[in-house]
């Protein structure tokens, strides 16, 4: 069944083309079962990363790459608050998709 990663992070003043260049360049066809990546601005300097995969377990799989990924943009990011820390994750199964 179809997982969804979604993470929420705000970018510090000044390095939001920094942290789009470092998206831009993650080699997503190297994980397995991933299908779609997603940089959504929802914010000034905020931002949802949401990523569409085969199954939890090749979520699951792909984890190291994604903080790997995460590791190179984390001096890019400010603490959430309330202690988030820089990202504020979610993940599951998609329990219904519709089509336009």
């Amino acid at each position: 069944m179809t997982a969804m990663n979604v993470v929420h992070m705000r970018v510090k003043p000044g390095k939001e083309d920094e942290f789009l260049r470092i998206h831009r360049e993650m080699q997503a066809a190297s994980m397995p079962g991933s299908r779609n990546f997603w940089v959504m601005k929802s914010g000034e300097r905020s931002y949802v990363i949401v990523g569409e995969w085969d199954s939890l377990a090749a979520m699951a799989a792909a984890r190291p790459a994604m903080i790997g990924n995460l590791d190179r943009i984390r001096p890019l990011l400010e603490d959430l608050g309330g202690g988030r820390g820089v990202t504020e994750p979610w993940s599951g199964e998609v329990a219904l998709h519709l089509k336009s």
